[in-house]
């Protein structure tokens, strides 16, 4: 590999066109090839040729690859880039089912290869911060976390229910910033729209560092919310990812002196700050962190292997709701 890093992109829809401008914006990296074999409807192939497959993209010499196609296709294009010697991130979810998957993930560990997913969650800046406030101990010991996802249907999504497009962000979220993984998980689905998958979904678990989670998410609401709150001893850090805001609810330090509601709150409120951020496309900073693992600076890209973890956590949601029963990891 020259200085430049040499990427292809396969998959040209709702996210491939904004893959295309970030890789195009990225120091080190070079957009040398395209491939969509239903062609090129945002138009952002500027002067490449629009290849018609990975096999086709392979052959145009890359060093690393993104693929924003559908997530049933996922597995066959990345183990075909895998057998190439070929850096990938793949958007998530990782695969469609959790034996891809670990193909997926055991065919790029055996060749030595940065294998990558998609979670731009992780490099949004209020998540990010929240994170770093989290490890340092603004909160203190860590009781609960809540997400909530909900917006109106997107038209993109054909394949897949709410669960494995949207619940996932949340899943990995929830264990990235906790610093732990699923212990058990219980949850509820329904189907509202006629379509053949959930359109709503509401799950509750525990971590294993004893953490109690529950996540909100559906397609059915009128209005779009992604915020995630953590609570902890000292109060609580709530994340609006959609403008990258970050909130601290501090516990009052001052004795409440009226005893009824002393004796009910435990806590009560206290000073409300709200951080001013850096606020960066979380897609570059994504980028940034894959080409960076390519070269050996970084390690800070979501790696295929916490992505099956995501995936498996994913599955267990979609049992539980169809067995009626929790699920322990």
């Amino acid at each position: 590999m020259g200085e430049i890093i040499r990427y292809g992109l396969i998959g040209l829809g709702s996210m491939g066109r904004h893959h295309a401008r970030n890789i195009r914006a990225l120091e080190g990296a070079e957009l040398v090839a395209i491939a969509d074999k239903y062609g090129d409807k945002f138009g952002v192939a500027g002067d490449l040729e629009v290849l018609p497959d990975v096999d086709a993209l392979i052959a145009a010499g890359i060093d690393a690859a993104v693929v924003a196609a559908p997530t049933g296709q996922h597995a066959e294009i990345a183990l075909k880039l895998a057998e190439a010697g070929i850096h990938t991130m793949v958007e998530k979810p990782l695969a469609s089912s959790v034996e891809d998957g670990e193909a997926m993930v055991a065919a790029f560990e055996a060749a030595g290869l940065v294998g990558a997913v998609g979670y731009v969650e992780r490099c949004n800046p209020a998540l990010m911060e929240m994170r770093k406030r989290i490890a340092e101990g603004q909160l203190g010991k860590i009781y609960q976390i809540s997400t909530r996802r909900q917006s109106p249907f997107p038209a993109r999504i054909a394949d897949v229910g709410v669960v494995k497009d949207l619940a996932t962000h949340d899943v990995d979220l929830t264990a990235w910033v906790a610093g732990a993984a699923y212990k058990e998980i219980s949850a509820n689905t329904a189907c509202r729209t006629g379509r053949e998958y959930e359109d709503l979904v509401s799950a509750t678990g525990v971590l294993e560092n004893g953490v109690l989670v529950n996540h909100l998410v559906n397609w059915l609401t009128p209005y779009k919310e992604r915020s995630t709150v953590v609570l902890g001893e000292k109060g609580a850090l709530v994340a609006e990812t959609v403008m990258g805001d970050l909130t601290f609810y501090a516990n009052a330090t001052a004795p409440l002196e009226w005893d009824q509601i002393a004796n009910f709150r435990g806590v009560s409120e206290g000073e409300i700050t709200r951080y001013a951020l850096n606020k960066r496309e979380p897609l570059a900073v994504e980028h940034e962190h894959f080409r960076d693992a390519i070269l050996g600076k970084g390690n800070e890209h979501v790696s295929m292997r916490e992505a099956l973890s995501t995936m498996k956590v994913i599955q267990a949601i979609l049992d539980s709701a169809s067995l009626a029963k929790t699920i322990t990891f």
